[in-house]
């Protein structure tokens, strides 16, 4: 089923998991799925700033793409299609839909600066992928620099009726958040699906200034559903508690540079991926790092018995 501005719900940004010595590791692609899927998120996207796409190929980022595609049973698949030049962005858009992917996400490239440069790009962008591909709009100043205004947001999904989802990760971001579905309030605005990124930092208040849910990859999903199923059922305090158990192991994750090191960490713990290596180049974990996130997940254990790991497992290779 393709991607629709009705999307809500957990989308969970998943990485690429790789063998030591750099293979992608397709077994752990398998079990992540499964494993997403089994906790009750509603979609997954892959090949995102996380997912280590930079350091794949072509060939090799259709391959992890269609894997993860054909794999998800239940859920909704969008892949991450950004590319320096638009062919090789077009390829990886029908190769995925091909599959039977749900949609696309296109970030701007890092060069874009004025208001005029990020609409003409998106306006080009989604004429290269073609009109039948939904897609999602990602919002990342802090890693990407690119400053997007409500007003600029406004304008790139009333000029492209295949976007259908914004990907929320400014900050601080809440009064966008406001200000779009003020938008949509006084009819300036069509409707538009918005997920939160940025590791679910500020996915508390997120949820109550309107947003339908996440998409980031914080190592424990299952909270994250938690998080967006109980604001949605208005159990304020309930949210809030859960949340505020995990926030020092989401705050050491959401680190520069070294998030995908800690995530990538604990999945191995959890023993969904049999490695926690990343693709050179990237970041490696030190002895102390490791006991901090130790300590980390002992302490949010005592309130959410799913981090409650003990000695670090490994799935099978």
């Amino acid at each position: 089923m393709k991607l629709t501005a009705d999307a809500k719900g957990t989308f969970a940004i998943a990485p690429t998991p790789f063998h030591d010595d750099g293979r992608i590791d397709e077994r752990s692609i398998d079990r992540l799925t499964d494993f997403y899927e089994e906790v009750g998120c509603d979609g997954v996207t892959v090949l995102g700033i996380l997912g280590e796409a930079p350091k794949l190929d072509a060939t090799e980022a259709e391959q992890v793409a269609v894997r993860y595609v054909k794999r998800a049973k239940k859920m909704q698949v969008i892949v991450g299609v950004s590319a320096p030049g638009f062919a090789t962005m077009r390829s990886l858009a029908k190769a995925s839909m091909d599959a039977g992917a749900a949609g696309v996400m296109i970030a701007p490239p890092p060069s874009l600066r004025t208001d005029d440069q990020i609409i003409g790009y998106f306006k080009q962008a989604a004429e290269a992928i073609g009109p039948d591909i939904p897609w999602v709009l990602q919002d990342y100043p802090l890693t990407l620099s690119v400053i997007f205004t409500p007003a600029v947001i406004r304008k790139i999904v009333m000029d492209n009726p295949n976007c259908v989802m914004l990907k929320h990760e400014d900050w601080p971001g809440l009064e966008k958040i406001s200000t779009l579905r003020g938008f949509q309030k006084d009819g300036s605005l069509r409707p538009l699906s918005i997920l939160c990124g940025n590791g679910g930092t500020f996915l508390d208040f997120e949820m109550e200034r309107g947003a339908d849910g996440a998409m980031t990859g914080y190592a424990f999903p299952e909270l994250l559903i938690d998080v967006v199923n109980l604001s949605k059922a208005g159990k304020r305090d309930a949210a809030h508690d859960i949340f505020d158990a995990h926030l020092p192991l989401i705050r050491y994750e959401q680190q520069p540079g070294v998030g995908l090191t800690v995530r990538k960490y604990v999945l191995q713990k959890r023993g969904i991926i049999a490695s926690s290596a990343q693709r050179k180049p990237g970041a490696t974990m030190t002895a102390a790092a490791r006991a901090e996130v130790d300590y980390l997940l002992s302490r949010v254990a005592r309130f959410d018995k799913r981090a409650n790991l003990g000695p670090q497992s490994s799935a099978a290779g």
